[in-house]
C-alpha cells in the first residue's frame, strides 16, 4: 500500500484539514483518526493531552503514514514539540501556519484568537504571533461549547442554540477591534457562517486547518512526491461508536464515505 497522510483531531474538527489536503492533493491518500471517545480534549490537562497524543502519533506509526497533520489546535498548543521530538515523518500542527497567515493579512495589527480553554491557556497561539511582530495587540477567547456542538450537530446557520453561543462568545472579540480572527480549533469552522453573520463584514477568518494544510502540501511538494504516492482513498477511523461520526462528517464533507472503523489507542489494533 502506497503511504498515506495521516490527519488526528479529538472528533470531527480535523476533517476540515482533511477537506482542503484533498482539495489540494487530490491524488493523496489520507488516513483520518478522530479520538471520539475522548472528545474534547480542550478541557483537559497538559499531562493527559500529551498522553492522548502519544497515542494518536503511535498510531499512525503503525500505518506508516510519510506525514501527519496535528488537526487539533488544543494538541497544536500544548504537546506539538514532543510529538517533534518522537516522529520520524515530517509533522505539521496548526498554531504556527495560521499565526504565519493572521500576521500576512492582519492591517491593523489587532489579532484575535478563538480557540479551546487549554489553547489559549497554554499562549501558544499569542507566543507566534508576538514572535512574528511583538507590536501586535492580541485578544484571547476561549470558546469551549463550541466543540460540543459541532460534535453533536448544532451547525446549521439558523440553529438557534449555536446562534445563541456565538453571539456570547464573540460579542468581546466583535467589540475589540480586532480585524482579523484566527479560528483556532478545527472544529470552529464548520461554524464559519454563524461566525461571519454575527462579526459582520471586514473581519477576516484565518481557517487554522486550512493553513496547516497548505503547510503540509508544501512539504510534500518539496519532497517531490506530490501526486506520486496514490489514488485519493481517504480512511477513517474513531475510537468510539462510528455511525454517529459517519452521519455528520457526510454532511460536513458533502459526501457518502463507505466505512469508518473503530480502533483502540491502547494496544495494537
Amino acid at each position: 500500500m502506497k503511504k498515506a497522510i495521516g490527519v488526528f483531531d479529538s472528533g470531527l474538527g480535523g476533517l476540515t484539514a482533511v477537506k482542503e489536503l484533498s482539495a489540494l492533493m487530490p491524488r493523496e491518500n489520507i488516513i483520518y483518526l478522530g479520538d471520539t471517545a475522548r472528545v474534547p480534549y480542550g478541557s483537559r490537562s497538559a499531562e493527559t493531552l500529551i498522553r492522548f497524543a502519544k497515542q494518536d502519533l503511535e498510531f499512525f506509526f503503525r500505518q506508516n503514514v510519510k506525514a501527519v497533520l496535528v488537526a487539533c489546535g488544543t494538541i497544536s498548543s500544548v504537546a506539538l514539540p514532543v510529538l517533534k521530538e518522537m516522529c520520524p515523518v515530517f509533522i505539521e500542527g496548526v498554531v504556527s501556519p495560521a499565526a504565519k497567515r493572521a500576521a500576512q493579512i492582519t492591517k491593523n495589527g489587532k489579532i484575535a484568537v478563538i480557540a479551546t480553554n487549554a489553547s489559549i491557556h497554554s499562549g501558544a497561539y499569542s507566543r507566534e504571533l508576538k514572535a512574528i511582530n511583538n507590536g501586535f495587540t492580541v485578544i484571547e477567547k476561549a470558546c469551549p461549547m463550541f466543540v460540543p456542538i459541532v460534535e453533536n450537530g448544532y451547525f446549521g446557520k439558523d440553529n438557534p442554540v449555536a446562534k445563541l453561543i456565538v453571539k456570547d462568545y464573540l460579542s468581546e472579540i466583535k467589540a475589540s477591534g480586532a480585524d482579523t480572527v484566527i479560528l483556532g480549533c478545527t472544529h470552529y469552522p464548520i461554524l464559519r457562517p454563524l461566525i461571519e453573520e454575527f462579526l459582520g463584514g471586514g473581519i477576516a477568518l484565518v481557517d487554522s486547518g486550512m493553513e496547516a494544510a497548505k503547510e503540509v502540501c508544501e512539504h510534500i511538494k518539496n519532497a517531490h512526491e506530490e501526486q506520486l504516492e496514490g489514488t485519493g482513498k481517504n480512511t477513517y477511523y474513531v475510537t468510539d461508536e462510528p455511525s454517529g461520526f459517519t452521519a455528520l462528517a457526510e454532511l460536513f464533507l458533502n459526501k457518502k464515505i463507505e466505512e469508518v472503523k473503530k480502533v483502540s489507542l491502547d494496544d495494537d489494533n
